[in-house]
């Protein structure tokens, strides 16, 4: 019960037959897999390899369905710059988990595992594979002659190297590494409606508990949707999942777990924080500023209600995915301003570490390390992260001259203005995947157009950043880094964090709708004892204190 600062701060996998895997980079007829020396291209990005040199990679990477990757326009450019042959493994992303899974029990691996995930190339695969031989140690290659872009970014922010580091000190998967503008986004924001506050004459945005409780308060007695009806929820969500988060903030805490402050680990559920959280939460339920369907509505059924404008304070990516109001009408939504209690008396939120491991791995039948990591680096530049998000010239995009003169980006023929994101997965890889490459905004020359002299406009996105900026990142602190555990630690929590999740989730949603009373804490913090909390601490903070000395 680490937390509480009140007043002072911020205190196995069966086995199955090659048949049934299909063919990976092994069983193909141009298979890969045979060690041979390749002569690399060092005095230039591309080619990869030196002219005269054949080079062919399988690589495995869950298929969205929107094209085959082997007809996608940037990766056959790709094979053009690069002068490396690509070949593909691409089950639906739904069954990728289990493909992959069977791709490392049978053996028949590809050579490089791509746009994979943490959830399919989890931190227990990579420990267990790597340990084993079967992923490749990759950190010889991040210098400047091999990796000069990822280099470059790592030198900028040792955190990423701690953070892909394992304790056994080997690298086995790269990262997505994420700087636009949003990236500090620990999940989509709750936004007030805009529309409500201009009706209430409401100027400026709560910064207190007790403020916020104030407003709620007005959203429901004073008619903002001026329909006559008392058809107002102040506060809805669907099963707290996103409310959860920037509350607790305001009670001292950055997640429903691990947390560490000052070096110490701490679990933030059995904390006198939390408590007083989930007190404050039962307050708005029981006062009907909470929505009473809060536990159990779809997300269908929260927007429902967006667009009926019965929500005056609301999570969602953006708020107009809840309203169906337009981006021009969102701008009136202010993002939620982070608030403060007498148990945090200075705004913190939870930020992103933003960094998404298990994008880039590299399996030991991989004919050539280096030209493959070469082949990823690229990607990890401005220049490469733009190609690798939308494609070579010709496709999505293309250029024309303004009336100025000046070549300006605009969409292609054919392009379906009105659907770009889908056009744009059939064109390269990088959607609906965390794939190896550096994420940032899309601005100056690489801005996409309809027309050539089109101003774009990009007022809401500019919008969006400078709300974050203003509300999010100078207080924005990551809850607990993005490290490994052992295989030894992992085996000690894995069991434990289940029984945890599901017992709290369980009783969080009882103590806010009065089902629990609040007068039975203890004995909820003794069950929660009872299950070896205090083990489960200490594993994450040797885990911790080893990352802070890496």
């Amino acid at each position: 019960m680490r937390v509480k600062k009140k007043l002072l701060g911020i205190a196995g996998v069966a086995l199955c037959s090659m048949l049934v895997l299909g063919a990976c980079g092994n069983s193909s007829d141009e298979g890969t897999g045979e060690k041979k020396e390749v002569a690399i291209n060092h005095d230039s990005q591309f080619p990869i390899i030196k002219e005269g040199e054949e080079l062919t990679l399988n690589i495995m990477a869950p298929g969205v369905g929107l094209a085959e990757w082997e007809d996608m326009p940037t990766l056959q450019d790709y094979q053009e710059k690069t002068g490396i042959k690509l070949t593909y493994t691409t089950p639906p992303s739904a069954d990728f988990s289990t493909k992959l899974n069977l791709a490392f029990a049978s053996g028949d691996l590809p050579d490089i595992v791509y746009g994979a995930g943490s959830q399919a190339l989890t931190a227990s695969m990579e420990i267990d594979y790597g340990s084993q031989g079967i992923l490749l140690p990759l950190e010889e290659y991040i210098t400047p002659e091999i990796m000069p872009n990822l280099y470059a970014l790592t030198q900028e922010d040792p955190s990423i190297l701690k953070s892909i580091t394992t304790p056994d000190g080997h690298i086995y998967s790269l990262p997505m590494i994420s700087r636009n503008a949003t990236s500090i986004w620990w999940q989509g924001p709750m936004w007030y409606n805009g529309t409500w506050l201009d009706n209430l004459g409401v100027s400026e945005l709560p910064k207190t508990t007790d403020e916020l409780q104030e407003l709620l308060t007005r959203f429901k007695n004073e008619d903002p949707n001026g329909n006559g009806q008392a058809d107002e929820i102040p506060l809805t969500d669907v099963d707290m999942n996103s409310t959860r988060v920037w509350l607790m903030a305001a009670f001292g805490l950055r997640t429903r777990g691990i947390q560490v402050d000052d070096d110490v680990v701490s679990y933030t559920p059995t904390s006198e924080n939390y408590k007083a959280f989930l007190e404050y939460m039962n307050t708005l339920y029981d006062e009907g500023l909470l929505d009473k369907e809060v536990y159990g509505q779809s997300d269908e059924q929260k927007k429902a209600k967006g667009e009926n404008n019965q929500l005056g304070l609301f999570a969602d990516y953006f708020s107009f995915f809840t309203t169906g109001r337009s981006e021009e009408e969102a701008m009136n939504d202010p993002m939620f301003q982070p608030v403060t209690s007498e148990w945090a008396p200075e705004a913190k939120i939870p930020g992103s570490p933003r960094i998404s491991r298990g994008t880039f791995a590299l399996t030991n039948v991989n004919p050539s390390p280096e030209a493959s990591m070469r082949w990823v680096d690229y990607f990890y530049s401005e220049e490469g992260s733009k190609y690798i998000e939308q494609g070579p010239e010709g496709f999505l995009w293309e250029y024309q001259e303004n009336a100025d003169g000046e070549k300006v980006r605009v969409y292609a023929d054919g392009i379906d203005t009105n659907n770009t994101e889908d056009e744009r997965g059939k064109i390269t890889p990088a959607y609906g995947l965390t794939t190896p490459n550096l994420v940032i905004d899309t601005t100056g020359e690489y801005h996409i157009r309809k027309t050539a002299n089109e101003e774009p406009d990009t007022r809401f996105n500019d919008w969006v950043a400078k709300e974050t900026a203003e509300k999010m990142e100078d207080i924005a602190e990551v809850p607990f880094p993005l490290l490994y555990l052992t295989i030894e630690e992992n085996d000690k929590v894995a069991a434990t964090a289940t029984d945890l999740t599901t017992y709290v989730e369980q009783m969080e949603a009882k103590f806010i709708t009065g089902v629990e009373p609040l007068d039975n804490w203890d004995d909820y913090v003794k069950t929660i004892e009872a299950m070896g909390i205090d083990e489960y601490v200490e594993v994450y903070q040797a885990a911790y204190d080893r990352w802070k000395a890496n």
